[in-house]
């Protein structure tokens, strides 16, 4: 078959493509920040994030000269901010929860934090938390497991899932308020920045 012909192309890609609009993001907060409904919190992000993005990868290079030439070698690994989009609700529940977090951190008068600590490995003290962004496929789970789900029960399949280490708002942007803006809701962004992030298997959860 030659390569060049649309049938070439589509049997190399048997499985199909990833879809940027297939995703889910994971919001957790601080096990000692003091906010009510944090599992409420977590669901409603599932549904509002609307954007966000699977980790970059940065190395470092280290230049190293020798008799007018360059040897590259690799330096140390950093990890990029990550930043989400959030559709706000009439009930500011994510906004108040992120602005909270960021007051927990330091008070907006004074240079005082009510989390004073880094944490622990469990995340329950300190202003530290892991959240995740999983791809989607659109394949569901019907047909797969007991075989017993109803119609209208199936689910997206995970293709890849990231989990973020150890992150805290650095950003939380502001919202936008304009006479002239019809047909149209608010969204804000927040940024995040990561320790590290680590590549989870699909059946993680």
């Amino acid at each position: 078959m030659a390569l060049s012909t649309i049938d070439a192309f589509k049997a190399q890609v048997a499985s199909d493509f990833a879809r940027p609009n297939l995703f889910e993001v994971m919001l957790n907060f601080p096990g000692a920040l003091d906010i009510d409904n944090k599992d409420s919190l977590k669901t409603l992000g599932k549904f509002t994030v609307r954007a966000a993005n699977l980790p970059s990868s940065q190395m470092g290079v280290i230049e190293v000269p020798y008799r007018g030439r360059v040897l590259k070698i690799a330096g140390d690994r950093t990890f990029e901010p990550w930043t989400v989009t959030i559709m706000n609700d009439t009930n500011f529940a994510l906004r108040s929860a992120f602005e909270a977090w960021f007051s927990a951190i330091q008070a907006q008068n004074e240079n005082y934090t009510s989390l004073a600590t880094l944490g622990d490995e469990s995340d329950e003290t300190g202003y530290f938390a892991d959240m995740q962004v999983t791809q989607l496929s659109r394949d569901s789970r019907a047909g797969q497991g007991s075989g017993n789900q109803e119609a209208g029960t199936a689910e997206n399949k995970p293709l890849r899932r990231y989990e973020f280490m150890n992150i805290f708002p650095s950003n939380i942007s502001a919202i936008d308020l304009d006479f002239g803006s019809n047909d149209a809701i608010e969204e804000f962004t927040v940024e995040f920045q990561v320790q590290y992030w680590r590549l989870l298997s699909n059946d993680a959860q």
